[in-house]
């Protein structure tokens, strides 16, 4: 298990909805944050099917506001929503162009993306969104990189990340040592509050503390109490 590379100055965490970052990614981001790099996130949708009894007119901005309250406390300042449908995000060569777009505008060394794999773990299947949005990322890391496959964003120049590390529940090649931002990720975990008591009727905080300890606990082979597993793609222009 080999550390993530941490030579690079900015990235671009692209996930599908709010809360998809904090539940372990944020710990990664906050130790990079505190490192002095320049982290931005940018949402797919807006999370807005995502509270049952709240209509999606209200859900969306309440969830937005939670995401940048949440992004802030690990150091983020750059929050962007693309406005896709929540629930509905289609796998389509329109999506590539959009993140291919945001990856021209940001131009990061590194990508960051959530699992897109079809189950957590067995019998837990994974989320349509979370599956088309991660395929589409790690293309559109390509994609950025190409003058030719979408012509309609030439207003912006092509833009090679160096890598893109996607977070994965088993089977990480790589890993971010995480045992002192822990704190913060439950923090920013904490910031989406109301979408957690919807989810169930334990005490947020409980939830917090369930879900970080979960997601970033020790990883085999990888000499630190608390990390991140991703795997990692390296891309050359």
């Amino acid at each position: 298990m080999q550390h993530l590379p941490e030579d690079w100055q900015r990235a671009l965490v692209i996930v599908a909805h709010p809360d998809d970052i904090e539940y372990g990614v944020a710990a990664a981001v906050a130790r990079w944050t505190g490192q002095g790099k320049d982290v931005r996130y940018l949402l797919v949708t807006s999370g807005e099917a995502g509270i049952a009894g709240m209509p999606p007119a209200e859900a969306g901005p309440l969830r937005e506001s939670e995401e940048r309250a949440a992004a802030a406390i690990v150091g983020v300042s750059e929050v962007h929503f693309l406005g896709h449908p929540d629930g509905r995000i289609e796998a389509n060569p329109a999506l590539r162009r959009d993140l291919a777009a945001a990856i021209r505008r940001h131009r990061p060394e590194l990508v960051v993306s959530g699992h897109f794999g079809p189950t957590w773990a067995p019998g837990i299947v994974n989320s349509a969104d979370h599956r088309a949005v991660g395929r589409a990322a790690l293309d559109a890391v390509s994609d950025a990189g190409n003058e030719w496959i979408f012509p309609e964003i030439t207003d912006t120049p092509p833009w090679t990340a160096r890598w893109a590390a996607v977070a994965v529940p088993a089977g990480a090649t790589h890993a971010v040592d995480v045992t002192a931002t822990v704190g913060a990720a439950e923090a920013s975990l904490a910031e989406h509050r109301r979408y957690l008591e919807a989810l169930s009727p334990e005490p947020v905080a409980d939830q917090v503390r369930a879900v970080v300890t979960m997601t970033t606990g020790p990883l085999e082979g990888f000499g630190a109490e608390r990390a991140v597993g991703f795997e990692l793609y390296t891309f050359t222009g």
